[in-house]
């Protein structure tokens, strides 16, 4: 009478040993594509961070977008393929909230005046966008509410020569010299000497707020977790600092 007893313990302990042998999830479980769309602002840092995520992540490709957060919150919202967004501030973040319900302040930025490199025209503050060639970003952007802020802040009016749909095209015609100068993010002339900084008084007062996210929808959830997680862990936030942003 006791063995079919005995038999049944035998089998509920093979099958016990069996669920303690199954392997936890590993690296070897994120893999694949992992479409990462990103501010512009972000390109130098988050090409850095991709090539750190992936010497851990072997089995994964990176591919980035960089454009205007506005841009690419548009496009998300109208169905792009995105695993991570990575906004340059909360506002812009909350328009696809229904496809990222749980952002993460990740990084802070600021505000600064850039000229080209020997600052010809010699801008000295604020005061002086209005009386050159200033281009700015376009007030839907992150830097464009940055700078409208700022400017109003200093009570200056700037008529720009143009609207840019991301800081990095502010960037490039100050550089080029097709603009006397313009206002950008502090990270952005990290590392170059083709332009110069100036940070301008009351920059401090309009601080940008970096939010990521992996979406709802992300064809890669499993890599889009990791990623954003390598982002906030502290190898993610030592290549941001390194690149001038700020802490969360």
């Amino acid at each position: 009478m006791r063995r079919p007893a005995v038999a049944l313990a035998a089998l509920v302990l093979a099958l016990t040993g069996c669920a303690a042998s199954t392997p936890p999830a590993s690296d070897d479980d994120v893999n694949g594509t992992l479409t990462v769309y990103a501010a512009a602002s972000l390109q130098a840092s988050f090409d850095e961070i991709a090539d750190a995520f992936t010497a851990q992540h072997p089995d994964v490709r990176i591919s980035p977008v960089y454009d205007g957060s506005s841009t690419l919150a548009t496009q998300i919202a109208e169905g792009a393929p995105a695993d991570v967004f990575a906004s340059a501030d909360e506002a812009t973040m909350a328009k696809v909230s229904e496809l990222a319900p749980d952002p993460a302040v990740f990084a802070t930025n600021t505000l600064v005046i850039v000229v080209p490199a020997g600052n010809p025209k010699k801008v000295a503050s604020l005061a002086d966008l209005s009386g050159v060639v200033t281009v700015l970003c376009a007030p839907e952007v992150p830097c464009g509410a940055a700078s409208a802020r700022l400017l109003e802040g200093a009570d200056v009016t700037v008529d720009p020569a143009s609207l840019e749909q991301n800081v990095t095209a502010v960037l490039t015609k100050v550089a080029a010299g097709e603009a006397d100068a313009g206002l950008v993010y502090a990270t952005d002339v990290v590392g170059r000497d083709d332009v110069e900084a100036i940070v301008p008084r009351g920059s401090g007062d309009v601080v940008n707020r970096y939010e990521i996210a992996a979406l709802t929808d992300a064809a890669n959830p499993a890599a889009a977790d990791a990623f954003v997680a390598f982002v906030l862990s502290d190898a993610g936030q030592r290549i941001l600092a390194d690149r001038g942003f700020g802490a969360p």
